[in-house]
C-alpha cells in the first residue's frame, strides 16, 4: 500500500463541543491521499467516542490514546507515527478550508520544500460568526525559495521573519527533514505555548522553505480553555526560550546570528506574556526576565543591530532597574484602576521582588528554577533564599 502524502496530526483533550467540526474538516479534504492521526491525551469527555464514530466511517482515521502527558507529547507521539510524505496539524479545536493540504502539498512537492507556511485567518464563533484573514507574506516574497539562517542580509529582515506568529499548524513540513534533524517538541508536563520552540527550530534547520499569502486554517479564539485564553501558567513561555537556548547549544548553524534573533523575539515573547499575566504576577515574571537578560548581556548575545532603538533602550532599562521598569509597564497604564494598581502594590510578588532586586546574583540565581505559579515561587524564594531579608522587611513594616 502507497504511503500517503500528509499525515494529519490531530492532538486532542477535551474538545468534545468542537471535534466534529474539526473532523469533518479533515475527513473531507479534496487531497484524499491522507492519514489522519488523531491523538487522544486522556481525554474525559465524549472526545474518545467522537473519534471511534469517525474511525468507524473512515479507515484514513487513526488514534493514538495515552495517559494525559501534555500537548509537547501528544505532538511528538504523533509526528512518530507519521508516514506520509509530509505532515500537518490541524489542532482539535480549528478547523481547515477543504483543499488546504491539495494546495499546501502541490507546492511543498514541486518545490522540494522543507516546508511551506501560509495565512491563516482568526475564528470566532461568538458573539457571532466571523474570521479575520492574516496574511504573513507580502506579495513580493510570496513563492521565493529561501533558506532563513543565511538568505537574510539585514538583521531586521531575520527579526522580522522570525517574529512571524509560530502557528505550526498553518504549515506543513517534510517527514524525512523533521526526523533526520531529530527535531522535537519541547515536553514540559501541564506546558503551554509549545509551538514556539519547535517552530524556531523547524525554521533554524530547514534548507528550502516558502511562503504563501493563501489563508486555510481557521484559529479559533473564543476557546475557553485554550492556553491563549488562561491567565495561568506564568512561566511557560520562559520553558520554551530555554529550549531554544538549548538547541542553539548543541546546533552550531549560523549560530552567532540566530542567537542575536532569539534574543530579540524572546524580548517580544516575553512583553506579551506580561501583557497577558493577571496582575498579581506581573512583578515576579518582569523579576525573573530581568535575570534573564542580564545573563544574556553578560554573554554578549544581545546585540542592539537586532532591536529597534526604543526596544533597545526598554530591555537596558528592564535590566537595570526592573522595578522602574514594571512601574512604568504596568502601574502607568491608563486601563489600570487604582483598585487593580493597590492589588499590584500589595502582592507578594510585587514586594518580595521589590526587595530583592538589590540582593546579590547568586540568590537571584533562584529564579532560574521556578517553573510554576508565582505566588508558590515567591513563597519558596522567601523561606529557602532570603529568611533574613523578609526579616527586616517585616520588621520595617512594623516600625511604619
Amino acid at each position: 500500500m502507497a504511503k500517503p502524502k500528509v499525515s494529519i496530526v490531530v492532538p486532542i483533550y477535551n474538545v468534545e463541543k468542537y471535534l466534529h467540526q474539526c473532523l469533518d474538516s479533515i475527513i473531507t479534504q479534496t487531497l484524499k491521499d491522507i492519514e489522519i492521526i488523531c491523538v487522544d491525551d486522556g481525554s474525559t469527555d465524549t472526545s474518545p467516542a467522537i473519534i471511534r464514530e469517525y474511525m468507524d466511517k473512515d479507515s484514513r482515521v487513526k488514534v493514538i490514546t495515552k495517559p494525559n502527558s501534555g500537548y509537547g507529547n501528544s505532538m511528538n507521539r504523533g509526528f512518530d507515527m507519521a508516514e506520509g510524505e509530509y505532515i500537518g496539524i490541524v489542532e482539535s479545536d480549528d478547523y481547515a478550508e477543504p483543499d488546504m493540504f491539495e494546495k499546501l502539498y502541490k507546492i511543498a512537492s514541486e518545490n522540494h520544500l522543507d516546508v511551506v507556511k501560509s495565512g491563516f485567518y482568526y475564528y470566532y464563533s461568538i458573539p457571532r460568526e466571523r474570521n479575520e484573514k492574516v496574511e504573513i507574506v507580502s506579495k513580493a516574497r510570496e513563492g521565493v525559495t529561501f533558506r532563513p539562517a543565511t538568505d537574510f542580509k539585514a538583521p531586521m529582515e531575520m527579526v522580522e521573519f522570525f517574529n512571524i506568529k509560530p502557528t505550526i499548524w498553518s504549515a506543513i513540513y517534510r517527514k524525512d527533514f523533521i526526523r533526520e534533524n531529530n527535531i522535537r517538541f519541547n515536553e514540559t508536563p501541564g506546558a503551554s505555548f509549545q509551538d514556539a520552540s519547535f517552530n524556531f527550530k523547524v525554521m533554524a534547520l530547514a534548507k528550502r522553505v516558502q511562503l504563501i499569502r493563501d489563508a486555510f486554517l481557521h484559529y479559533r479564539q473564543d476557546n475557553e480553555n485554550s492556553s491563549v485564553n488562561s491567565p495561568g501558567k506564568v512561566f511557560c513561555v520562559c520553558d520554551e526560550y530555554e529550549e531554544m537556548q538549548r538547541f542553539l547549544d548543541t546546533n552550531p548553524v549560523n549560530r552567532g546570528r540566530l542567537e542575536c534573533v532569539n534574543k530579540r523575539i524572546k524580548y517580544d515573547s516575553y512583553m506579551w506574556n506580561f501583557g497577558r499575566l493577571a496582575p498579581k504576577y506581573k512583578y515576579i515574571f518582569i523579576e525573573r526576565a530581568a535575570l534573564e537578560f542580564r545573563d544574556d548581556f553578560e554573554k554578549g548575545t544581545m546585540n542592539p543591530k537586532y532591536f529597534e532603538s526604543y526596544k533597545w533602550k526598554d530591555v537596558k532599562k528592564l535590566v537595570d532597574d526592573p522595578v522602574a521598569y514594571y512601574t512604568q509597564k504596568a502601574l502607568n497604564q491608563p486601563a489600570y484602576t487604582s483598585k487593580a494598581v493597590r492589588e499590584i502594590q500589595n502582592s507578594y510578588s510585587y514586594k518580595i521582588g521589590k526587595m530583592i532586586t538589590f540582593l546579590p546574583g547568586k540568590i537571584l540565581g533562584g529564579i532560574q528554577s521556578v517553573k510554576d505559579d508565582g505566588i508558590i515561587y515567591t513563597f519558596k524564594l522567601g523561606c529557602k533564599k532570603i529568611a533574613g531579608g523578609l526579616s527586616l522587611w517585616k520588621n520595617g513594616r512594623k516600625s511604619r
